[in-house]
């Protein structure tokens, strides 16, 4: 068998890690259609962060920078990757575990759009297709965190250091868009930031990591 085929066969063999992906977007649906009391959260200092609109764009970016990275590791990388899944897949089950156990919602995006343009057009959109229910901890937050880990340990994927300094400036840049659009609260960035670090600890630094 030439290298080539031996490569092939050894992606073929992690196929299965994707198989959670639709499981968990149908818990996620659950928790998000049912009706239930949710508790209000939130701190003083959500009410003082300004709405910038802009930051709509590094927001919705997130969802192919996850993919993008997904794919990269998936490709090149087969320890970072089964390690980067296992980062990312604990964290959305406790996420939803959270969200079944504790309904929780924000009471923080504007009734009105300060101004009209692409962006507030393109927060409205989102608005109107997520709802302000279910958010702690932000798993746009944790995934950001979870791929610029990733990143930052792989030789193979981003082998070189502004690479690496670029995705977890990227990866900053999506946790503080959270906040600006009024999509999350502070609080929902912190459990998630305090959520990743026994994570990372397990997946990385445990005894059992010997994939």
């Amino acid at each position: 068998m030439n290298k080539i085929e031996q490569s092939k066969n050894e992606r073929l063999k992690y196929w299965w890690t994707i198989a959670y992906l639709p499981v968990y977007l149908i818990a996620f649906g659950m928790v998000e259609a049912r009706q239930t009391e949710v508790t209000i959260i939130g701190l003083a200092i959500d009410y003082q962060i300004p709405f910038i609109e802009a930051f709509i764009v590094p927001y919705l970016l997130w969802f192919p920078y996850i993919a993008v990275t997904f794919a990269l590791f998936f490709f090149k990388d087969k320890r970072e990757y089964l390690q980067y899944m296992g980062f990312l897949y604990i964290g959305m089950t406790v996420f939803i575990l959270v969200s079944f156990l504790f309904p929780n919602g924000l009471n923080l995006r504007p009734e009105t759009m300060p101004r009209d343009n692409i962006f507030t057009r393109q927060i409205a959109l989102l608005y109107s297709t997520d709802t302000s229910t279910n958010v702690i901890p932000s798993i746009h937050v944790y995934n950001s965190i979870a791929a610029a880990v990733a990143a930052v340990r792989s030789e193979r994927v981003l082998p070189k250091r502004y690479q690496k300094v670029f995705c977890a400036l990227f990866s900053l840049t999506i946790i503080f868009s959270t906040v600006f659009i009024k999509q999350h609260s502070v609080i929902d960035v912190m459990t998630a930031v305090l959520l990743s670090i026994p994570v990372y600890l397990f997946v990385y630094k445990g005894k059992h990591n010997n994939y």
